[in-house]
């Protein structure tokens, strides 16, 4: 989500590792680093790939009633693979192979309110996982899965659901250069990454116990990699725009601890061919234009933010469509972030545009590392 979360919950991570195993952290010499050269094959590639310690499949869209309702949701699936120094007998039921998290939100766009939810689970009697042939990834009755044409996506919590079948309107966009999205300095501080811009959408929300038919769009997100961020970067803000014209931008920040964004901060503009054009961090500007605290963690985001990119005279302003789509999810991977849907006005070549997207703010309640 978006892109670094599953590296954030790393601290949780470990903290219940070491509960269960009686031993230190997670060793990152066990694992496959995301090295320039990797060559992407789909539907190979939505699937999982547990030789790389974190992956995530991510899930962002907005969708509307018949009567003009609008709503945003997301839906995350974090696995983390365990050191096989600390794996329990794989032939077992009980073993612990990786540990399995997932986080599941709706905003009502319409008026304003915003609900989310998470799991985790260490993966035991298949309560959680991810297939390594074929896609399909769950946490419990929380599910994703695809055939290499379309996608199902489904949650459920007391009175709020989703059920949507999701069909891709332009191939894969990889990220980053060579097969690499490099997040920091040195081989390995990076992930292999791409996403599905835009697709059409149909199906069941549930708000409020109300059931109801919903069309509109989503992005998916999947990522993978073992040692992406440093101890200098204390958090990040990641973009994923839709705009009307068929052009969809991501763009991510890093924060360092001094303050100033971290120069590996990069983006892509997905043009409506499906032509993908990367994004440098010299080719962008994001620019913070208004901050809302949080009342519950006290976190001052970024809730309106202008970026520009001038190549592209592209000049947007991002604006949340409410400002409290704050989520608290300790409780699974001791992360406070703000995850939610943004409004998207400005100009394209001097012309009006228009669009959707969903905003990622981490390291705003808390630093990005804490002490365990």
């Amino acid at each position: 989500m978006g892109i670094f979360v599953g590296q954030q919950l790393m601290v949780g991570i470990t903290a219940l590792l070491c509960l269960l195993s009686g031993t230190g952290a997670l060793a990152e010499g066990a694992f496959r680093q995301a090295l320039p050269g990797y060559r992407f094959a789909f539907p190979r590639d939505h699937a999982s790939h547990p030789d790389f310690k974190t992956e995530w499949w991510y899930y962002s869209g907005h969708l509307q009633t018949g009567d003009g309702q609008r709503f945003g949701y997301q839906l995350t699936f974090f696995r983390v693979g365990v050191d096989p120094a600390l794996r329990g007998d794989s032939r077992s039921r009980w073993a612990v192979r990786d540990l399995h998290l997932a986080h599941f939100a709706i905003s009502d766009l319409t008026h304003r309110r915003f609900q989310y939810w998470e799991r985790r689970s260490r993966g035991a009697l298949n309560s959680a996982g991810a297939l390594t042939k074929g896609f399909k990834v769950w946490n419990g009755p929380w599910e994703a899965s695809g055939d290499g044409k379309a996608q199902h996506v489904a949650a459920h919590a007391p009175g709020y659901a989703i059920d949507l079948t999701l069909a891709p309107t332009k191939p894969p966009a990889i990220h980053g250069s060579g097969g690499v999205s490099q997040k920091a300095a040195g081989l390995g501080h990076a992930s292999h990454y791409y996403s599905l811009t835009r697709m059409a959408t149909k199906g069941t929300l549930t708000f409020a116990g109300r059931p109801q038919t919903v069309t509109g769009s989503t992005w998916m997100d999947h990522e993978f990699g073992s040692n992406q961020l440093t101890a200098s970067q204390v958090g990040w803000d990641w973009f994923a725009i839709q705009l009307t014209d068929g052009v969809e931008l991501m763009l991510y920040q890093l924060r360092l601890t001094d303050g100033r964004p971290d120069p590996h901060s990069s983006g892509s503009l997905i043009y409506p061919d499906g032509r993908i054009e990367h994004l440098p961090f010299s080719a962008f500007e994001l620019t913070p234009e208004e901050v809302w605290q949080s009342p519950k963690s006290g976190g001052r985001y970024p809730v309106r933010w202008r970026i520009q990119v001038p190549s592209r005279r592209l000049d947007l302003s991002v604006r949340a469509a409410f400002p409290d789509q704050e989520l608290d999810t300790r409780g699974s991977t001791l992360v406070t972030y703000w995850e939610g849907s943004v409004a998207i006005s400005g100009t394209a070549d001097d012309r009006p545009i228009a669009g959707v997207g969903y905003l990622e703010m981490t390291g705003y309640a808390a630093p990005f590392r804490q002490p365990l």
